[in-house]
């Protein structure tokens, strides 16, 4: 039996009829981009978000430029963040003008470990960047603490953890802003690229709303150099439809993963994730950690059970960042978990079946059978 490590036909085939409908209607009033059916999303995520604010912007990465862009982050400042997350968290950092400062992570989390975040703190550190990776959001409160008692602003990236909660708060709610991707293979995912920031401060909303078309206070009144960081009405449309689906799709995703927690267990040379005793997870990515993990994923793969790796590389050893004079050692637990992360199939429309043979063929190829 295949199992595909993502498939988005699954999804789509269950809102097929609501997909159209919320096309046509995108086509019937031409609203292409920006206009009433982003307005109509904005409107619904807040709430889910649980923030007084969603602002759509053209992808994840501009999502997370804007918000520190509002938030007047730039040359000369540093932002911390961790050294575990794909490439966008740092760039947008850099395309402020200011410096990526990494730290390493909680080994069971995989997430940046709040206890080493003040010793990264120097005169010129701005803000701090917590990435909720694979679904599960950072330690929150600690994170914060060292905010507040330094001044520092604190911006979620929340691209894999649409409505994954730290003791009943959700993604994006506890900072200065929270920025999300809606790529296509995200819990909510696009039919294309878009993404969202949201935020309790009114003033940034509107500073963002700005940013992302061209600047304008009004048509052709050009009130700050913005950017064209507009989200497309069918993008909006789009994700007004999944956006109801999310809560079973994640009810569906926790299940997937409780079950692979019961096949697996036990099973020797891989650790399962974790999830934390503060939170919910969201699994956006179900990774283990195995031993041998290449040979693993080529075992795997030619018995059909089809699986990914976040992240084989570390930020702080990727070549676009040699400058920042990062090397081997300096991060051991980034650097020890990526070497033996294996993301397996997951998602919302899994089959008990597909699960179980996904888990019996990755036990049979540990035990060295393949």
């Amino acid at each position: 039996m295949k199992v595909p490590f993502l498939d988005l036909k699954a999804q789509y085939e269950t809102i097929r009829a609501e997909i159209a409908a919320a096309l046509q209607e995108v086509l019937e009033k031409t609203a292409f981009a920006g206009g009433p059916f982003v307005e109509k999303f904005e409107k619904e995520f807040a709430p889910f978000c649980r923030t007084e604010h969603a602002v759509g912007v053209g992808n994840g990465t501009d999502a997370l430029w804007a918000a520190m862009l509002g938030l007047g982050i730039g040359q000369g400042n540093e932002v911390i963040t961790a050294a575990n997350t794909f490439i966008a968290t740092a760039e947008a950092i850099s395309f402020c003008g200011a410096k990526p400062v990494f730290v390493d992570v909680d080994e069971k989390t995989c997430n940046m470990n709040p206890n080493l975040i003040e010793a990264a703190i120097t005169p010129r550190t701005k803000a701090i960047i917590p990435v909720h990776l694979y679904g599960q959001m950072a330690d929150m409160d600690p994170i914060m603490e060292i905010a507040r008692k330094h001044k520092l602003l604190v911006i979620e990236d929340a691209s894999q953890a649409h409505g994954a909660e730290y003791k009943g708060r959700r993604a994006g709610s506890i900072g200065h802003a929270g920025c999300f991707s809606f790529y296509p293979g995200k819990n909510l995912g696009a039919y294309g690229e878009a993404g969202a920031v949201v935020t309790n401060n009114a003033e940034l909303a509107r500073t963002m709303r700005m940013f992302r078309d061209h600047g304008q206070s009004k048509k052709y009144y050009h009130s700050i150099i913005g950017w064209n960081a507009r989200m497309d009405g069918f993008q909006g449309a789009v994700l007004s439809v999944k956006l109801k689906h999310l809560p079973a799709w994640t009810e569906g995703r926790r299940k997937n993963a409780a079950l692979y927690n019961q096949l697996l267990s036990g099973v020797e040379n891989i650790i399962l994730p974790t999830e934390a005793s503060y939170g919910k997870h969201v699994y956006h990515i179900y990774a283990i950690r195995a031993q041998n993990r290449d040979a693993l994923i080529k075992a795997l793969q030619q018995r059909d059970v089809h699986c990914a790796i976040h992240y084989p590389v570390p930020l702080h050893l990727q070549d676009a960042y040699s400058s920042l004079g990062y090397k081997k050692g300096d991060f051991p637990v980034t650097e020890r978990v990526a070497e033996g992360l294996v993301s397996l199939p997951m998602f919302a429309e899994l089959t008990q079946e597909q699960i179980e043979t996904a888990a019996q063929e990755l036990k049979r190829c540990v035990a060295g059978a393949a």
